[in-house]
Formats: structure tokens, C-alpha cells, sequence
């Protein structure tokens, strides 16, 4: 998978889960994502993909999850954590992601 933001691609590899599964269904997307804990960025969905829920205890930069079944987040910084979520994927090289991501809202495209 290829995510695109602004002039800046980084490719990604999807789990084979039900929840990876049924986002590479949505693409392409291009999603106007907002700026939280000034580590990741996120999305509301309006319907929950599949999956169930873990804390991972780590988040690792370059991880796309999702949050509370909707809630698509890319993380942009690594840090530790309690809450639980389910992994779609990882981008392979997250180099230059937190530079490319900025501050604030930023539009990011997801396809294959």
C-alpha cells in the first residue's frame, strides 16, 4: 500500500486480518486527518471496521491502527501506552514521517 502525503510517498504493509482487510476494501481514500497528542493523526470513520481490540503496550512510528473500531490513527511518534487498538499495518521505512505529517490537519492518501 502507498500513502501519500503532500510530495512525500511511504509504502506500507496491511496485516492479513479482518479489520486490514476490510480498510484495502475502502481504498483509495483521501482523508482530511487531524492532529491529537501531537503523536499521531486520526480519522473518524462513521461505521466500525472489524476486529477486536488490544493494548499492544508499545506504539511503534509508522503504525496504522484503529482506535474505538472507527477511529483510523497513524502514529507518528513512538511511545507506550493503555489503550487498546487494532493493527492494520505498519509503514515499512517511517523516515521523514512526523516531517511530512507537520503540525495541525493534514490530507493523506491510502491506496494500493
Amino acid at each position: 500500500m502507498k500513502i501519500k502525503i503532500g510530495s512525500k510517498t511511504f509504502t506500507a504493509t496491511l496485516n492479513d486480518s479482518e479489520a486490514a482487510k476490510a480498510f484495502k476494501a475502502m481504498l483509495p481514500l483521501s482523508l482530511k486527518m487531524d492532529d491529537i497528542n501531537s503523536n499521531e493523526k486520526k480519522y473518524d470513520f462513521q461505521k466500525a471496521l472489524p476486529g477486536n481490540s488490544r493494548n499492544p503496550g508499545n506504539i511503534n512510528t509508522g503504525d496504522l491502527m484503529l482506535w474505538s473500531g472507527n477511529t483510523l490513527v497513524l502514529f507518528y511518534k513512538s511511545f507506550s501506552t493503555h489503550y487498546s487498538y487494532v493493527k492494520l499495518g505498519r509503514i515499512d521505512d517511517p523516515s521523514g514521517l512526523a516531517d511530512a505529517l507537520g503540525t495541525g490537519s493534514v490530507t493523506i492518501t491510502y491506496e494500493l
